[in-house]
């Protein structure tokens, strides 16, 4: 790495902003407070120092950079300059001229020429990679009031790239929080945690660093990340507009009780009653809520004091799901199991094999092609995830590029 340093005037700096990215995928978004940003002009306008502020270098014939630290500043001193906000009322005067009130091209002349010279010292960082810039990011701002989300954004490693990938997903369109300060991609960065560990376990900051740390190799091809996949396209399906009733934390609940449904229900049974019954479980702890403790089910009192504290303790996730399971089984009860047996055995294997002359059945990618004992999949006519049973008669011959593009459809 290479590092330079230059004392840029303001007005220069202002001037090449549209080469300047404040917002590569490691920075959190805008936070400062219009406050905030009033007393960094005046504390400018005073001569005050302001510390450093270091950019990446991303390309040349015009040069382009990547804020690593300062974007705040930077957002505060174009606004200011795009008269998108004006000094504080009771600002005190400088040297005698007035600027309450002001916005830029109100100061007096000194001032604003002033304001256009001041020099910020900025540190250009060359000939970097991702790492050694996401790992200055984190050095830079450690101590500040960044959120942990926000932080494990700038992680290196494929897990981090997994769960801002994902946090894209159309679900998110759909629920009723907002992406502020990472939202979503802390909600994603649960769902991989609760999916590695199997089932509800914790999924506090602490447990989410260490996964980040952890599976820097992540796979987005592996089964967790298939099934994380296959969760959020359910959600996605089952709620086709913004749903204000989606919270972050019945959202976690939301991801367990379908994963659980996945492994053991034929889900598309109730596929169309899904959204309603979220909407109505809802209501129905509205209402609750609204009762005095002695009046309320004991229950939904509980499931309030679930949601309140410690919302990301394992305990509280597992009590979570098996309430909302009870409750949706108590609603749907004729709801189908899967069969147990997903695997066909070696001997219902040969069978299929032999009976269908070692053929591709599905014809998907292939026209029909003959397969080698060692080279074929066995598949269920009728999708085991919506019921199909791991019977000779359910079971067929596939290639494996037909089998891998059915996606649990029935031909």
């Amino acid at each position: 790495m290479k590092i330079n340093k230059k004392p840029w005037p303001l007005k220069t700096i202002y001037g090449i902003r549209n080469r300047i990215d404040t917002n590569p995928d490691f920075q959190r978004p805008a936070v400062w407070s219009r406050s905030q940003k009033q007393l960094l002009i005046d504390s400018i306008l005073r001569d005050y120092d302001v510390p450093k502020l270091y950019w990446r270098k991303t390309g040349s014939k015009p040069d382009t950079y990547d804020v690593v630290d300062g974007q705040q500043r930077l957002r505060a001193i174009w606004e200011f300059f795009d008269g998108s906000y004006r000094l504080p009322k009771n600002a005190d005067s400088i040297d005698g001229f007035e600027i309450a009130s002001c916005k830029y091209d109100e100061l007096p002349d000194d001032l604003r020429i002033g304001l256009d010279i001041y020099p910020l010292d900025i540190i250009i960082l060359e000939e970097t990679d991702e790492d050694e810039v996401r790992e200055m990011f984190l050095r830079l701002q450690n101590g500040t009031t960044l959120k942990a989300q926000e932080k494990r954004n700038a992680f290196p490693g494929k897990m981090r790239d997994f769960v801002r990938n994902l946090s894209e997903h159309s679900f998110f369109s759909k629920v009723g929080f907002s992406n502020a300060r990472y939202t979503h991609d802390l909600v994603v960065a649960q769902m991989a945690c609760l999916e590695l560990a199997g089932g509800p376990t914790n999924a506090k900051n602490n447990d989410l660093n260490k996964m980040y740390e952890n599976n820097k190799e992540f796979d987005d091809k592996s089964s967790e990340a298939r099934a994380i996949n296959r969760v959020l396209n359910f959600l996605n399906e089952v709620f086709p507009e913004k749903t204000p009733e989606l919270e972050r934390f019945n959202v976690i609940s939301l991801y367990c009780v379908v994963a659980e449904l996945m492994k053991q229900y034929v889900i598309d049974e109730i596929k169309p009653h899904f959204q309603n019954w979220v909407i109505n479980f809802e209501q129905e702890r509205y209402s609750q809520e609204a009762k005095s403790e002695d009046e309320a089910d004991p229950e939904w009192v509980a499931y309030k004091e679930k949601i309140s504290h410690s919302t990301d303790a394992s305990d509280s996730i597992r009590w979570r799901m098996e309430f909302m399971l009870r409750n949706l089984l108590e609603k749907y009860p004729n709801l189908s199991l899967k069969d147990n047996q997903r695997e066909f055995a070696h001997v219902q294997k040969l069978v299929i094999f032999r009976r269908d002359k070692g053929i591709c059945k599905l014809g998907i990618k292939c026209d029909g092609i003959k397969l080698t004992w060692d080279d074929w999949h066995c598949d269920h006519n009728i999708p085991w995830s919506k019921g199909g049973k791991t019977t000779v008669e359910n079971g067929q011959v596939s290639c494996a590029a037909c089998n891998l593009s059915k996606n649990n459809i029935i031909i």
